[in-house]
């Protein structure tokens, strides 16, 4: 463990950490609480959560977001499903098990105590929501519904048909709403976070850009928590919103905060694949339909561009099953990329382009229309009848999915196998917290996907929306008690102090020298230039001699970019160009952190797949040598990075390979 990183775990058994924690943590006394103020850095489900609770609580907080509404968060795409222990289907699931599960899915490379704590708070959460009145699914006794996700063997996803994280985010919403209107969360929209500020070596600040009128604000308080989402956008095409960005984490590590694990980065199985050379953004499709969908490509390359409802059973490759008979269509997310990185390798991806796959559910209508006229006694039903039916039960469950993808690639996914393939979809690499979820600066916090803590190598579908909420409701607000239990005589924080008027100049200089460059390129095409250096060569897999040469690439494309970049208007005024600039800016230099830590991390585990290191097609870790977190220290010469190392100990689990044969 480096003399810097401590996770600050607590001492006792596993099961018993996080309960005895909270009995024993320091505490803010009520009459102190409303006499410190808290920043809150983003909306999604972490932000809200979080600064709707500490609101209640009695903390005054200030909470940001660079959209019009809070509404807005990407939060709001989520569509699958949130992970809790209930055990609701009595099919064997608990606390250890969701924790298990969580570990193994992340290829052994996550903190115990924390993933183990994420387990527990899980079942709280569902409580939570569904008392805001968030429209769970329903089995016909009225009780919450369960579906299986990917690297699971049992059904602990609770759902809101497609659109989970919209619901959940209306949820968190209201709550957020509620403390405005009582005046403890003062809300601030359309404002963009571009700096940290540290007085004393503490987080007491940040500095804004108003998005309408482009003035520069300071805005103090006692802690700064960043609840800003991933950074999938280095890869320009990818799942995300297009405002999605890096830089509010980016600024915090360039003022101290360490990155963990940047090269973890989720390829999503289940995307609707790329059709055109200028797409702007892709469309995932949620990991539920493989409840019901079966994977699978032709056996034969000429088939390929065939009808795939002419093609026969016996002619169709389910590869998938093949492969993996005891997860079959369920085996986690790097497992279902991977696999059909392979297929289409070989020649026999479908579609115009050759890179997808089909996901079809001719044999779950079959299956679901059969019950449904066995249920209403229907003995001689025609084979018309059971489609109809069949039909109508999957329209109940993914209907809203399958209007999406029909609208999109018109094709009726009812009559025709839907079309799919990988895509980047979730970073797990994030800013390195302790078990506080405080970074490696005193005083400013990370929350959901903006920080590393709890999905390891690889993230198990239905967990985002779990992490955003336990870290947001459940977690933060006692942790945060830890820091802010010494503050309570600090007074209030001043915005006029010399470390606010500093970072200001700072930020002015850095968007006078983006506008100020005047070049004939524009930011647009320097994003799609270096998502393609990302996908190429730090995508679904990678190896030494392609990250040493992207590094290079990147290197040119960043000067270049500084040199001959263009962007339009100018800072006091309503500006997209720019704040599209900056956070390129910034995305080109994660982009070589991202390189430097994949050509460190000789091995292969979850979404790090080194071409090198593989044992009959499956990643190839090196428990020896990197079971550890990856911490890199921004050096002020950006002329490398410094690497910091948590070392991993499992102490409750069995570390072996991971399989899902």
């Amino acid at each position: 463990m480096s003399d810097i990183l401590k996770s600050n775990v607590p001492e006792g058994p596993l099961a018993e950490k996080w309960v005895n924690y909270r009995g024993t943590m320091p505490l803010v006394a009520p009459n102190n609480k409303r006499n410190i103020e808290i920043i809150v850095v983003g909306t999604g489900l972490a932000g809200a959560s979080a600064a709707a609770t500490l609101g209640e609580l009695g903390y005054k907080v200030k909470c940001f977001t660079f959209h019009d509404s809070p509404r807005r968060a990407h939060s709001i795409a989520a569509q699958g499903g949130i992970n809790a222990a209930k055990n609701y289907q009595n099919d064997g699931d608990s606390v250890y098990r969701l924790f298990y599960d969580t570990i193994k899915g992340g290829d052994y490379r996550s903190r115990e105590a924390n993933v183990h704590r994420l387990a527990e708070v899980s079942r709280d959460i569902i409580d939570q929501c569904a008392a805001q009145g968030v429209p769970f699914a329903r089995e016909y006794g009225g009780l919450l519904a369960n579906r299986s996700f990917g690297g699971v063997q049992v059904s602990r996803t609770f759902y809101a048909r497609g659109q989970t994280g919209q619901q959940l985010l209306i949820g968190a919403y209201s709550a957020l709403s509620r403390q405005i209107s009582r005046g403890s969360v003062k809300m601030y929209n359309r404002h963009e976070m571009l700096d940290l500020v540290k007085i004393d070596g503490k987080a007491r600040g940040i500095v804004t850009r108003n998005l309408l009128n482009g003035k520069i604000e300071s805005h103090a308080g006692h802690c700064v928590v960043l609840a800003t989402g991933g950074y999938g956008n280095v890869f320009y095409l990818s799942t995300n919103a297009m405002n999605s960005n890096v830089s509010a984490a980016w600024r915090a590590h360039k003022k101290g905060v360490f990155f963990a694990n940047p090269c973890y980065t989720q390829i999503h199985p289940t995307c609707i694949p790329v059709s055109g050379e200028y797409q702007s953004k892709l469309t995932l499709m949620s990991e539920s339909l493989r409840n019901d969908g079966r994977v699978w490509v032709p056996k034969k390359k000429e088939d390929c561009k065939k009808d795939p409802t002419t093609i026969p059973e016996e002619d169709r490759d389910y590869y998938l099953e093949r492969i993996y008979p005891a997860f079959g269509n369920l085996v986690p997310r790097d497992v279902a990329s991977r696999a059909a990185k392979y297929v289409t390798d070989e020649g026999r991806g479908v579609g115009a382009t050759g890179l997808a796959v089909y996901l079809d559910f001719a044999s779950a209508i079959e299956r679901y229309g059969k019950s449904e006229a066995n249920s209403k006694g229907m003995n001689n039903a025609t084979p018309a009848q059971i489609t109809e039916m069949g039909e109508a039960v999957v329209k109940a469950k993914y209907g809203n999915l399958f209007h999406m993808y029909e609208k999109i690639v018109d094709e009726n996914p009812y009559k025709t196998p839907m079309k799919i393939f990988p895509a980047v979809h979730y970073t797990m690499g994030g800013v390195w917290v302790d078990y506080n979820l405080q970074t490696t600066v005193p005083g400013c916090f990370a929350l959901g996907e903006a920080n590393f803590s709890d999905h390891g190598a690889n993230r198990l579908g239905a967990s985002a929306l779990m992490q955003g909420l336990a870290d947001g409701y459940f977690v933060i607000p006692y942790t945060i008690g830890t820091f802010l239990a010494n503050e309570i005589r600090t007074p209030q924080i001043s915005s006029d102090s010399p470390e606010f008027k500093a970072a200001e100049a700072e930020v002015k200089a850095r968007i006078k020298g983006v506008l100020d460059v005047n070049g004939n390129q524009s930011v647009e095409s320097f994003h799609r230039r270096l998502g393609r250096i990302m996908w190429d060569y730090c995508g679904m897999s990678r190896n030494a001699e392609g990250l040493t040469k992207a590094r290079q690439m990147i290197r040119e494309l960043r000067a270049e970019f500084q040199s001959d970049v263009f962007v339009p208007g100018s800072n006091d005024e309503y500006n997209p160009e720019l704040e599209k600039a900056l956070r390129v800016a910034d995305f080109l230099e994660l982009g070589e952190l991202m390189i430097c830590d994949a050509l460190d991390r000789n091995e292969s585990c979850g979404g790090h797949y080194r071409e090198e290191y593989n044992e009959n097609g499956e990643a190839l870790r090196r428990d020896d040598d990197y079971m550890y977190v990856a911490a890199w220290e921004y050096t002020q010469d950006n002329a490398d990075w410094n690497l910091h190392k948590e070392e991993l100990d499992y102490e409750n689990i069995e570390v072996k390979t991971r399989s899902y044969k």
